[in-house]
């Protein structure tokens, strides 16, 4: 995941879920939707957060992949807010 300040006062979400990491688009669709639930939920600092996704992500199981998620949009918010 990636994250970058913007100059509005909300956080907006870029997804790059590739056909080579999951190569059906029923794997893409869901880790999609998870990285936009999982962004919806949080409060956020204005960032620009673009979400990757790993190999592994396609195998693991949604509440695995949820709370990855939770702790790295968590954390560079965090790291955001204290800069």
């Amino acid at each position: 995941m990636l994250a970058k300040l913007n100059e509005l006062s909300t956080a907006r979400l870029g997804l790059a879920i590739s056909r080579r990491v999951a190569p059906r688009a029923v794997d893409r669709n869901r880790l999609r939707r998870l990285a936009r639930e999982a962004f919806r939920q949080l409060e956020l600092a204005p960032l620009d957060f673009v979400v990757m996704a790993k190999k592994d992500a396609v195998h693991a199981a949604n509440p695995a992949v949820r709370n990855s998620l939770d702790r790295h949009f968590s954390r560079l918010s965090e790291r955001a807010a204290s800069n």
